[in-house]
C-alpha cells in the first residue's frame, strides 16, 4: 500500500484558527474548495473530481468518490495544492470557516480510519480517502439528523477537522457510554458504537429545548466533542435576526415578546 504524503504544518490563531502546511518538492494536500487561505509561488491548484485519493482514481473511480461526497452534502469536487517548485519547500494554509479548533489527527495512530461529521472536515495530506459512513440502524437513518450521514476518513496519513466553540476529547474505556446531543459530535474511533436514543419523558422532549432525540456514543476508542456546533450557532443568528429576536431572548412567551403584545416597535 502507498503512502500518504508527509506533511509538515502549523496551527496559527486561538478562535478563529488556520492551518498552515508545508510541502515538499512533489508534496500535495488536499483540501474543501473555500479553505484557502494563501499559497506561496510554486503551488499548483488544481479542482478535481473526488478527493484524488489512489481509491477513486481513474474516472469512475473519481466519479464514485464525488458521489459519495454528494451524499454527504459536499461538493462533488475537491481542490489540491502541489509544490511543483522543483526545490526548496513552498506552504498553503487553510482557515476555519467559523470559531473553535483545528485539530491534526494522524491517521495511522488511530488504525487508519475516522468517521467524523460531515461539515468538520478541512484538509488532509494526498491520498487520505474521503468516503462516507451510513449508519447502519434504522432509528439512527430515520432520527440521527446531523449524524446520518458521516465522513469516513481512511489512510496513514494527516487530517484536520474543525470543532465549532471548545473541543473536548476524550477517551471512552469498553462498555463506557457518554449521551451527547448529535450536532456536538465532531469524530470518532470506528470502535466506538453510535446509535440515537429518543429523549424519554413527554414534557423533557418538548419544553426542554435539547429536541427529541440524543446520541450515545460507547466505547472502546477515542471521541472528539464540539460545544458550539455550526447549526447551533446558526439557528441562534438567524433567532435573533428577526425582529425583536435579541430583545424578548429567553421570554416565556417564547418568539412573541411583551413589546409585540403591547404594539411597542
Amino acid at each position: 500500500m502507498a503512502r500518504m504524503h508527509e506533511v509538515d504544518f502549523h496551527i496559527y490563531g486561538e478562535d478563529l484558527q488556520f492551518v498552515e502546511v508545508e510541502l515538499d518538492p512533489g508534496e500535495a494536500a488536499v483540501a474543501e474548495a473555500g479553505t484557502l487561505m494563501y499559497m506561496e509561488d510554486g503551488i499548483e491548484m488544481e479542482t478535481i473530481f473526488g478527493d484524488g485519493s489512489e481509491k477513486t482514481s481513474g474516472f469512475f473511480g473519481s466519479l464514485l468518490g464525488a458521489g459519495k461526497r454528494l451524499l454527504t452534502g459536499e461538493s462533488l469536487f475537491t481542490t489540491v495544492f502541489l509544490n511543483k517548485s522543483g526545490s526548496g519547500k513552498r506552504k498553503v494554509s487553510f482557515a476555519a470557516p467559523y470559531p473553535g479548533k483545528i485539530i491534526p489527527v494522524n491517521l495511522s495512530e488511530l488504525g487508519g480510519e475516522l468517521i467524523a461529521q460531515k461539515d468538520s472536515f478541512l484538509a488532509a495530506a494526498k491520498g487520505v480517502s474521503l468516503g462516507i459512513a451510513f449508519q447502519k440502524k434504522l432509528g439512527t437513518g430515520l432520527f440521527g439528523g446531523e449524524g446520518f450521514i458521516m465522513q469516513r476518513l481512511q489512510g496513514d496519513g494527516l487530517a484536520f477537522i474543525h470543532a465549532g466553540g471548545t473541543l473536548h476529547e476524550r477517551t471512552l474505556g469498553p462498555g463506557e457510554m457518554l449521551r451527547v446531543d448529535t450536532g456536538c459530535i465532531v469524530a470518532f474511533q470506528p470502535t466506538v458504537d453510535y446509535d440515537i436514543q429518543m429523549v424519554s419523558g413527554i414534557k423533557t422532549a418538548f419544553f426542554g429545548g435539547e429536541g427529541l432525540f440524543f446520541a450515545t456514543l460507547r466505547g472502546p476508542g477515542k471521541v472528539w466533542l464540539q460545544s458550539l456546533p455550526f447549526s447551533r450557532l446558526a439557528g441562534r443568528i438567524l433567532s435573533a435576526s428577526r425582529p425583536g429576536g435579541a430583545r424578548d431572548e429567553g421570554s416565556v412567551l417564547g418568539g412573541v415578546g411583551l413589546g409585540s403584545l403591547l404594539g411597542d416597535d
